[in-house]
């Protein structure tokens, strides 16, 4: 007699075994708390079947929490290039992912979403963007560069205000593109606005008599 070679029955998809795991993990211990071995270990399964489906830790959290930002490349993706056109990168790197998702029916937002895009956006574009500007302020200018990103994220997809999502993408760079672009700026290059001794911005005639 032939011996069933297929999987056994009751027993899930492996890739539906391995998502329900990192769900629960994700919800319970968070971004930073889960990881590619706990979750195999949860799903009974071999790490590197973890891998196999869903490439990465970042992979595997953004389609099994449906956070359609992580599950594309595309953030890390805008980081090469030249500098001074990073920001707009960026932006339209934000706004094209989260618009598709939008248009696809994203998940509802409640609290454990939000929490763990925040953690994600903390633990895993800001110290991605740290380590591509380099540097003594990069972690500084990297935190700026992410409240900018994430202020965006949250009033126009997560917590939509009407004047936000009502921009259009390139609306979005032009209004964002300034601040987001000296948030990415290495700080010796931004200089404070030379003050009277009333406190208030010296007109360009009056910097010139101070040197």
């Amino acid at each position: 007699m032939n011996k069933s070679r297929g999987r056994p029955r009751g027993n899930p998809p492996t890739r539906a075994r391995i998502a329900e795991a990192a769900r629960t993990l994700f919800l319970e211990r968070g971004y930073q708390g889960t990881t590619l071995r706990t979750v195999a270990a949860a799903a009974a399964v071999d790490q590197a079947l973890v891998s196999y489906h869903f490439g990465s830790k970042q992979g595997l959290f953004g389609e099994v929490m449906r956070v359609h930002c992580a599950q594309s490349r595309a953030l890390a993706e805008a980081l090469p290039g030249d500098p001074a056109g990073l920001a707009d990168r960026l932006l339209q790197a934000v706004v094209t992912l989260w618009d598709d998702a939008s248009a696809t029916g994203g998940p509802a937002p409640d609290d454990h979403l939000l929490g763990l895009v925040r953690e994600y956006l903390d633990r895993e574009v800001l110290v991605r963007l740290a380590e591509f500007l380099g540097g003594p302020d990069a972690t500084e200018r990297a935190t700026a560069a992410v409240t900018v990103i994430g202020g965006l994220i949250y009033t126009r997809y997560l917590n939509p205000l009407p004047a936000a999502s009502g921009l259009s993408a390139a609306d979005v760079r032009r209004i964002l593109g300034p601040a987001l672009r000296a948030a990415l700026a290495p700080r010796g290059r931004l200089r404070p606005p030379v003050r009277g001794a009333t406190g208030h911005p010296l007109s360009r005639e009056a910097r010139s008599l101070v040197g």
